[in-house]
């Protein structure tokens, strides 16, 4: 695994995990997207839908690797998807991204020490079509210096060959969510039965490189 920016192969690994839990409906993450977004529909009256046709937001928190916890391991932790947090995005104006509808925002948060304050890391969006996370990576902010950073699905190993342009057009606004490949439906329990998700050291032993842009 080619270690980059701010990120060790730890943190990386809690990425693909964290992503893995996103894309699937059913994981912990996804059911707690699917109460949030009916509790903001009901308080507000109106039609409940598909939470993924409205933008939200996802906090992916990766703690330091001798984090310990009191109910729970922190490999079981990784593996439920307990260290991201999701919720319905209402003021959309207020975002520092301009995201194209499909898009999601995302914010990393990292965990430098044992018992640490977790501090931004990285901020994005997740594209749920393509099962990918597009991050810019804070390498020197006091230079306003970053990377930016693909994280593809460790799931998926047949994108198509034109992810990448397809992806760079939906981010720039040229092509709409609706004209991207859906691979998303492979990782996702609601929408394949057959699929099963990965444990974190499933993930630890498997863990994939990244795309760099």
């Amino acid at each position: 695994m080619q270690v980059l920016g701010s990120f060790n192969k730890f943190e990386q690994c809690v990425l693909n995990m964290s992503l893995i839990n996103i894309c699937d409906s059913e994981s912990y993450v996804g059911q707690e997207m699917r109460r949030q977004y009916n509790d903001w529909k009901q308080a507000t009256n109106e039609t409940v839908y598909n939470p993924w046709l409205d933008l939200h937001q996802f906090t992916i928190y990766l703690p330091h690797p001798d984090q310990e916890y009191e109910d729970i391991t922190l490999e079981a932790g990784l593996t439920k998807g307990y260290n991201v947090e999701v919720q319905p995005v209402k003021e959309p104006n207020e975002l520092v991204y301009n995201i194209p509808e499909g898009g999601h925002f995302v914010i990393v948060l990292k965990q430098s020490r044992v018992n640490g304050d977790f501090a931004i890391a990285a901020t994005g969006i997740f594209v749920r079509s393509l099962g990918i996370l597009s991050l810019d990576v804070i390498i020197d902010p006091d230079q306003g210096e970053y990377q930016s950073l693909v994280i593809k699905h460790p799931i998926i190993r047949d994108y198509p060959q034109d992810w990448e342009a397809k992806l760079n057009m939906f981010l720039q606004g040229e092509i709409g969510s609706e004209e991207l490949p859906r691979i998303v439906g492979y990782v996702d329990r609601s929408l394949n039965r057959d699929y099963r998700s990965p444990s974190w050291n499933d993930v630890y032993l498997a863990a994939s490189e990244f795309t760099v842009f």
